[in-house]
């Protein structure tokens, strides 16, 4: 039996979105404590990049509250995109915390510090990155159930923030038995390329929704099948569209009825696609233009799939 994965709701994600602000205050606290504790520019890079998840916790629950306002006459398709902005705002930011930690590098390189209780803030900002990998699997499968790309941006950022984290407590540890302090801003250089990784792909894939990206392949063949399953009485269905928006799926094409078919009957065919459709797909809007048979692309019974 395949289990079922219900949608979480719109007050739901807003609360994830809330206590996520939360989560990360509490998490940089310990990593600027963990610094504090040994003098470790590594450590401060982390505690650096704890500062961006504030910033970018705040910004997701601001564009979330937004992409869930109701449509207005300004905004007739909604706001679903508001929460694009977040992410990219996300990705900047990340940029800009990688800047300032290899000017700490640089810094550190020229004069290598000995690490103060080095095994003390490293048992701290150990169990920062525990609570990150809690609350970042969260936030990526409540994200993805309910489509918001703002959820699934912060938690993939935390999530990336507790690789870093891992890699750098593990040079640490070898820093500290090996007495090579140079290990430190080493470590440093490579968790800030690493977060300029991130935060590129971050600004890329959330551009790419800007830009009004189609739904991946199989979503696709997805929807073909599930009109092709709703639109008997229908000769063909052509010009397949669609494009996110956010949680938002818009559905484009064209449905050819017979030429004597009124009105009525093609409104009914109609209404069961975009039934289908509203059932198997969240937060779905779909759009249908109906031609006569004379615009069919595919000559009369050339396919037992009316799309051409």
């Amino acid at each position: 039996m395949t289990a079922v994965v219900s949608k979480p709701s719109k007050q739901k994600i807003a609360a994830l979105a809330f206590w996520s602000i939360a989560v990360a205050f509490l998490v940089m606290g310990l990593k600027f404590v963990a610094w504090r504790m040994t003098g470790s520019v590594a450590l401060y890079s982390d505690a650096l990049e704890s500062i961006v998840n504030v910033i970018a916790a705040t910004a997701a629950y601001w564009a979330i509250q937004i992409s869930h306002t109701p449509a207005d006459q300004d905004h007739p398709f909604g706001h679903h995109k508001a929460e694009y902005f977040s992410a990219v705002l996300e990705g900047v930011l990340i940029v800009v915390a990688a800047l300032l930690i290899l000017v700490e590098v640089w810094r550190a390189w020229q004069m290598p510090v000995v690490l103060d209780q080095p095994w003390a803030g490293l048992a701290v900002n150990g169990a920062a990155s525990v609570i990150n990998l809690v609350w970042a699997t969260v936030l990526i499968r409540a994200g993805r159930a309910g489509r918001s790309p703002a959820l699934v941006a912060d938690g993939k950022h935390i999530m990336t923030d507790v690789i870093t984290s891992v890699g750098v407590i593990i040079g640490l540890i070898g820093a500290v038995a090996t007495g090579w302090t140079i290990l430190d801003p080493a470590l440093a250089v490579v968790v800030a390329l690493n977060i300029l990784w991130q935060g590129w792909h971050v600004i890329g894939s959330s551009v790419q929704g800007l830009m009004d990206r189609a739904v991946d392949t199989a979503e696709h063949f997805r929807i073909r099948d599930i009109i092709s399953a709703n639109c008997k009485g229908a000769l063909e269905v052509h010009d397949l569209k669609t494009r996110i928006a956010g949680r938002a799926t818009f559905i484009e094409f064209h449905l050819v009825v017979d030429a004597g078919m009124t009105v009525g009957e093609s409104h009914v065919i109609c209404d069961r696609i975009e039934d289908a459709l509203r059932a198997e797909i969240p937060s779905v809007r779909v759009i249908i233009h109906v031609e006569p048979d004379d615009e069919a692309k595919l000559p009369p019974g050339t396919s037992a799939v009316p799309f051409a």
